[in-house]
């Protein structure tokens, strides 16, 4: 979903090729892509597979971003160019980039509207945005797209983001002399990445665990609802360290080892995380129950997929298949690539590449403005 179809980015574009860029907590990732042809799914669990141009990942000082906003760019920007120079696996051959903005720092809401022109309904999703968003309109950008048919209408899902955190990320992609083409969530990448899944025609809750916060959206044909807990990657190694009495460094090690899993403070771990996991799980079923109420019971939610960054802690879908009691199984994004002889990234950085994966595929020939 392209951020600012109501207030318009000074943008227009053709079909050439783009490629992923995630910024996280600290952390950039980029990935570019192409399709390949559909012979390549023969031997993989893919509908669909993309072939692997390049990839990559640095870090930088985390004070350069404050609350979503790139506040120095520069940081952010010399640290990529490193990337761009040296560090990469494969080639970025263009310039044209796709970017995400972190759900928790977006408003999602699904609106049911009766039928309109494309006028009335500008101004019927501003007077809706106007009484759910704690922001004033001249201060965001705004983009909507239908979900389902109603008896009365249309239901559309409406996204809002500040102005101030866009703007911040097409400074800095001016500053690294790329060209902005797409700005969405993270949530939008993930439900691209998984709509290539082979399962991805049934009513799904995904998750996706990033540094800070986990995202959680119903996908069901489209993004239906979303919601986010605070609770990633980087708050489970801090509990472990404080749970354990132990340094980051020896927490993120037992958390990517042995995580939830057999070990010898297993039970210690477990009571540890267990509040951020019964508030994963409360979203989860607020999200069930939010489906079933409005799509009803004739297409049951039938998995939950877990993706991202923070999702390679061992133990993890097996806490989630019992508290839950629904199948949960995790979605590599490098099983919808075709990666020749390239390196690959090691087991535990695999998931990390999910938004920066899902980016890249977007399709160049429909990424405009509406």
């Amino acid at each position: 979903m392209l951020v600012g179809s109501i207030q318009k980015l000074p943008y227009f574009f053709k079909a050439k090729p783009l490629f992923g860029l995630d910024i996280g907590n600290g952390s950039l990732k980029v990935m570019q892509t192409e399709s390949a042809p559909n012979s390549d799914t023969a031997h993989t669990s893919a509908k669909t597979i993309s072939r692997l141009i390049g990839y990559g990942s640095c870090v930088f000082d985390r004070s350069a971003i404050d609350k979503g906003i790139i506040t120095n760019p520069e940081i952010v920007a010399q640290a990529a160019q490193k990337l761009f120079a040296s560090d990469l696996v494969g080639d970025i051959t263009t310039r044209r980039v796709a970017m995400t903005i972190p759900s928790y720092r977006t408003f999602t809401r699904s609106l049911k509207l009766p039928n309109l022109s494309s006028k009335e309904l500008d101004e019927a999703i501003k007077m809706e945005a106007e009484q759910y968003i704690p922001m004033p309109l001249d201060q965001l950008y705004l983009d909507y797209q239908p979900i389902r048919n109603t008896e009365e209408g249309k239901e559309y899902l409406l996204v809002a983001v500040a102005k101030s955190i866009v703007d911040s990320y097409i400074e800095l992609a001016v500053i690294m002399g790329l060209e902005p083409v797409l700005i969405e969530t993270t949530m939008s990448a993930a439900a691209r990445l998984f709509s290539n899944d082979y399962q991805s025609d049934v009513p799904t809750i995904i998750i996706d665990f990033g540094s800070l916060s986990s995202d959680i959206s119903v996908i069901d044909g489209n993004m239906l609802t979303t919601g986010t807990v605070q609770g990633g990657g980087e708050i489970f190694t801090k509990t472990i360290a404080d749970t354990l009495h132990v340094t980051p460094e020896e927490a993120h090690i037992i958390k990517t080892r042995y995580g939830l899993g057999v070990s010898k403070r297993q039970d210690e771990v477990r009571n540890g995380l267990k509040p951020v996991f019964e508030q994963i799980s409360r979203e989860i079923k607020r999200l069930i129950r939010y489906y079933e109420e409005h799509y009803g019971n004739e297409r049951s939610i039938k998995q939950l997929v877990t993706l991202g960054g923070g999702s390679n802690m061992p133990g993890l879908n097996e806490l989630l298949t019992d508290s839950l009691r629904l199948a949960v199984r995790p979605c590599d994004p490098w099983q919808y690539l075709k990666v020749s002889k390239m390196k690959l990234p090691s087991h535990p950085d695999k998931q990390m590449y999910a938004t920066a994966a899902g980016l890249s595929m977007a399709d160049p020939s429909e990424v405009f403005l509406k």
